[in-house]
């Protein structure tokens, strides 16, 4: 038989996670991650809502002439600036549910959620 006060305490504590998730993620834009690739020839940097916050390119690499490198090199870059801001927020967010794992949380972040 279910137990209604069971159900009492679980609706308390949906408030109580909703009111944790709006912060964490109104807090996403503070969380910052940087990736270089080619040795620090491209640098991107990314927040936790997933915006490339910039990318600065070391004056050698345009120098050399070498348009596809600079292309690729901006490319790896920002794919993993990308990556690391997606898992930063979904540890800010993990932190947010009490380590929670909520269905559709993988989603928000481009991940299948896993059982």
């Amino acid at each position: 038989m279910f137990n209604f006060g069971n159900l009492g305490e679980l609706m308390r504590n949906a408030g109580k996670l909703r009111e944790s998730m709006e912060r964490a993620t109104e807090s996403l834009g503070q969380v910052k991650v940087e990736a270089a690739v080619g040795g620090g020839a491209v640098t991107a940097r990314a927040n936790g809502r997933m915006e490339v916050l910039g990318v600065r390119i070391d004056p050698k690499t345009v120098a050399d002439g070498d348009v596809e490198l600079l292309e690729d090199l901006v490319t790896a870059a920002v794919n993993q600036a990308l990556a690391k801001a997606r898992e930063a927020a979904a540890e800010s967010l993990r932190s947010a549910t009490g380590g929670l794992s909520l269905p559709g949380l993988g989603d928000l972040f481009g991940k299948p959620d896993t059982p």
